[in-house]
């Protein structure tokens, strides 16, 4: 057995050495580092929703709050359903670049201190402690609020304590449920009571879990019976305008702040004879991403340099 003092310093789990010829000096699309601390920061997973439904939206101007921010980025997704994709995002593995070719393509904007990835952390990338980002944005003073939505965040059940015991605040009722029409509405009247009590000296960590895309999603569109990749653009439709109430408020009552919004998988209408998700489909793989800032002045995307 080799002794420890005989390991290369260079040595780890992940061999960055080797994709080095590889990379090229990226200049990362915003410096968390002037994030964190200065901003409020909102996490939305818009759950289930597909790519190829938020491009048509985007195409066809069904999202007007969500075009504001420019056109979304196809990415892969971290995981084929709800809990191991989110498991890998809490984390900071958020979904990479489509045309990622190794690890080190990836644009981290979390980058966990000591998890064998070395110790050089990527340009932009706000470098935490803990074993979430959330720990690790609470241990510089941020406030971590989680609002459920699918049923990984009902803490009526074991399984549905986990991800809301990452948070120093998690909410979920079943008004929040994705069997119920009006849930993103419900979800967005709660987080703005809430921001009235908040503390206006102290920064906040939103993740929200927005569930109406995720199955059933029929009853977005009167006359269907059942779900399909219309009723699931007819829902994206309905979720981007609760959005935009969220928006609004947050600037009204904090200012503004860094949003990040994406999906966490896609899911199956019968493409292939496949359905739902929890496979490893196309649909299911691929997600829409984008982040971006939202200000005192209006709803616009902008960087921290403007």
């Amino acid at each position: 057995m080799k002794n420890k003092s005989n390991v290369p310093e260079t040595a780890g789990e992940v061999p960055f050495r080797l994709f080095q010829r590889m990379q090229k000096q990226k200049t990362p699309s915003v410096d968390m580092n002037q994030v964190v601390g200065k901003q409020d920061i909102l996490f939305l997973c818009l759950d289930t929703l597909r790519y190829d439904a938020a491009e048509a939206e985007e195409k066809a101007q069904g999202t007007p709050v969500l075009n504001q921010f420019g056109s979304w980025e196809k990415r892969q997704a971290p995981g084929n359903f709800t809990y191991p994709s989110h498991h890998a995002m809490f984390a900071g593995f958020l979904p990479c670049r489509f045309d990622a070719k190794s690890l080190a393509d990836r644009e981290m904007l979390f980058f966990p201190k000591s998890i064998g990835m070395g110790s050089q952390a990527p340009k932009g990338a706000f470098v935490y402690e803990g074993s979430t980002i959330m720990e690790g944005l609470s241990k510089v003073g941020y406030d971590t609020w989680c609002v459920g939505g699918v049923s990984f965040f009902d803490k009526r059940s074991d399984l549905g304590k986990v991800f809301p015991g990452y948070f120093e605040k998690s909410y979920w009722n079943p008004s929040f449920a994705c069997t119920v029409k009006e849930s993103a509405k419900n979800q967005v009247d709660f987080i703005l009571r809430r921001l009235e009590k908040a503390e206006d000296t102290k920064r906040i960590f939103l993740y929200l879990n927005v569930d109406a895309i995720h199955y059933p999603n029929y009853f977005y569109l009167d006359e269907a019976t059942q779900d399909s990749l219309k009723t699931h653009r007819a829902a994206l439709r309905y979720v981007d305008g609760e959005l935009g109430r969220l928006f609004e408020g947050w600037i009204k009552r904090r200012g503004g702040g860094f949003v990040i919004c994406c999906s966490d998988h896609g899911t199956c209408y019968g493409e292939d004879g496949c359905l739902f998700h929890g496979i490893n489909h196309p649909v299911v793989n691929v997600v829409p991403y984008k982040h971006f800032f939202i200000r005192k002045r209006g709803i616009h995307e902008e960087s921290l340099s403007q």
